[in-house]
């Protein structure tokens, strides 16, 4: 067995040793372990989650040699549960793997406080066997049975604070779906953030190492090594003395103001000045905190009590420190990046941005620490590492609520889902999304999925419109707009799971997984649909 760093290397690199110890602190149940969630949890076990556990009532068929590569010939007649969970262990020793012979619905019926146990379930369905047994052969069933399972089991791991993730794949489509309560994140990691060296607003220290350096210097060598965070700094000053205090606003001023840096060039291989004209556009970014940090700010949530998660605890600190320390702004990150310019002036910039992010971490940890005393807490239960990595990433907090499934199935986001149906862009998504639901209907009434048996294909696809131009009847739109195509499309499917497509869904699932256990990056927040067809991902919030 390899050493953790060496094991998880490329990993650890994007989510660091923080994330890696949540993972392997991590329970996970898996309900249902056909392709798609044997898939995701190939993907978990593979990154060194802590725990898994498999819950499967069903034997491994013939069907199952076709698309699950966790049972060979062999596990026919054996438990579905014991054969991929003895696979899975084999992919990775470190992992503590268990299952549970029994069908997940009556877990969810029968024993709800099972799920308490784990940080987060991954719920698939069986598309050839729904309910207590698997489908064969015609027999009674409950009405709806599918939905009224995923609503309970919704209400069941809010109640218990654990995460839940929806996983379906279903002929050439897909969904998956996130629902908790709340999900807090501090390292959102954005593809695409400015960096925090506030130019347009420096602070006293950084002011005094500009105007250390002259920018007017005429020895060629040093001026070409000038950082240009101090060009455009000085640059900025001069502009505003002759323009009313202002900064350049419209696109002629700066398209005037990057012409005057050209103009201090005093030689063409000036690299520091032409970055300084490259990045002149982080000059003209807003001062202060964002209007969605603003909401974070002003949420409920931030009014804490002695109950209050350290979140919102450290958001609390943040709204102390903007209106004192911070002027109007959050805690400096204290990084910069690399640019052309001398080792002194980079090492002595490099120091003044750290000076201050420190100076910001000390007036928020003691803001922590005041708070967590006047909630009747533990001053020093939150860490310094957690806060100060809350300073690092202020400017990229996040906060993902999800609606309950039982609220989105009852009443969706009407306008939204009507402007999905009409919107040729989405058209296929959502009519993806409407007829899988219908479909689990049909299951619910006539004891099989459309097209599952032969002989009956034009019966099915008359029944599955019936059923889906209802389901949008009691969601107030018209179920006129659903395609004849995609009906036949869905009953051509026949309940099938491609191995192909339940390891797509499977990997988006696992991802989703990684960023809720993690709090690293944003989840979804919405219904993702995968559309093989047309090779499409869309997300639907409804």
């Amino acid at each position: 067995m390899a050493e953790p760093k060496i094991k998880y290397d490329r990993q650890l690199r994007i989510w660091g040793e923080q994330g890696q110890a949540a993972l392997e602190k991590a329970s996970i149940c898996l309900l249902n372990c056909g392709p798609t969630g044997s898939e995701s949890l190939k993907n978990l076990v593979l990154g060194g989650i802590g725990s898994i556990t498999i819950v499967d009532g069903s034997k491994v068929e013939v069907g199952d040699l076709g698309n699950n590569f966790m049972v060979d010939e062999t596990s026919l007649g054996e438990s579905k549960a014991k054969c991929v969970c003895t696979f899975l262990q084999e992919l990775n020793d470190a992992v503590k793997a268990k299952f549970i012979e029994d069908f997940p619905e009556k877990l969810i019926e029968f024993n709800p406080s099972f799920f308490s146990q784990f940080t987060l379930v991954i719920a698939t369905q069986r598309n050839l066997g729904i309910g207590f047994e698997p489908i064969m052969k015609k027999e009674a069933m409950t009405c709806q049975l599918v939905e009224e399972k995923m609503i309970k089991l919704d209400r069941i791991c809010r109640e218990a604070n654990v995460m839940l993730v929806f996983a379906r794949s279903y002929g050439l489509t897909g969904l998956v779906r996130v629902s908790l309560k709340e999900h807090t994140v501090i390292e959102s990691k954005p593809d695409h953030f400015l960096d925090d060296l506030r130019l347009n607003n420096p602070w006293p220290e950084l002011k005094r190492f500009v105007e250390s350096i002259d920018i007017h210097v005429q020895d060629h060598v040093a001026h070409k090594h000038i950082p240009y965070v101090v060009i455009l700094v000085k640059m900025a000053e001069e502009w505003a003395q002759s323009h009313g205090g202002t900064l350049p606003l419209t696109r002629e001023e700066k398209k005037e103001f990057k012409d005057l840096l050209k103009s201090r060039m005093i030689g063409l291989d000036e690299d520091n000045y032409k970055e300084a004209v490259d990045a002149s556009f982080k000059l003209f970014a807003h001062q202060g905190i964002s209007p969605y940090l603003q909401r974070i700010m002003e949420d409920n949530s931030a009014e804490i009590d002695s109950n209050s998660p350290d979140f919102w605890v450290m958001v609390a600190a943040l709204k102390e420190f903007v209106a004192h320390e911070g002027a109007g702004e959050v805690p400096l990150e204290g990084s910069i990046p690399d640019m052309t310019s001398s080792t002194e002036h980079y090492v002595n910039l490099q120091k003044v941005y750290q000076a201050k992010a420190e100076a910001d971490f000390l007036a928020m940890e003691k803001h922590v620490q005041s708070l967590l005393k006047k909630i009747g807490r533990d001053p020093k239960v939150i860490s310094k590492t957690t806060i100060k990595g809350f300073c690092k990433n202020a400017r990229k907090l996040s906060v993902c609520r999800y609606r309950m499934i039982e609220e989105e199935f009852s009443s969706p986001n009407l306008s939204e889902l009507q402007k999905y149906l009409t919107d040729e862009e989405y058209s296929m998504a959502v009519g993806f999304y409407i007829l899988l639901r219908a479909v689990d209907r049909f299951a619910a009434n006539y004891n099989c999925f459309p097209g599952q048996f032969d002989g009956e294909m034009d019966e099915d696809i008359s029944r599955l419109k019936t059923l889906s131009i209802s389901l949008l009847s009691d969601l107030g739109c018209n179920g006129s707009i659903l395609t004849e195509d995609l009906i036949n499309e869905i009953c051509r499917f026949g309940g099938a799971e491609l191995h192909a497509v339940a390891a797509f869904i499977g990997g988006i699932a696992s991802q989703e997984v990684i960023k809720l256990i993690t709090k690293q990056f944003i989840p979804m927040a919405g219904t993702f649909i995968f559309n093989g067809i047309d090779q499409k991902s869309q997300l639907l919030s409804l």
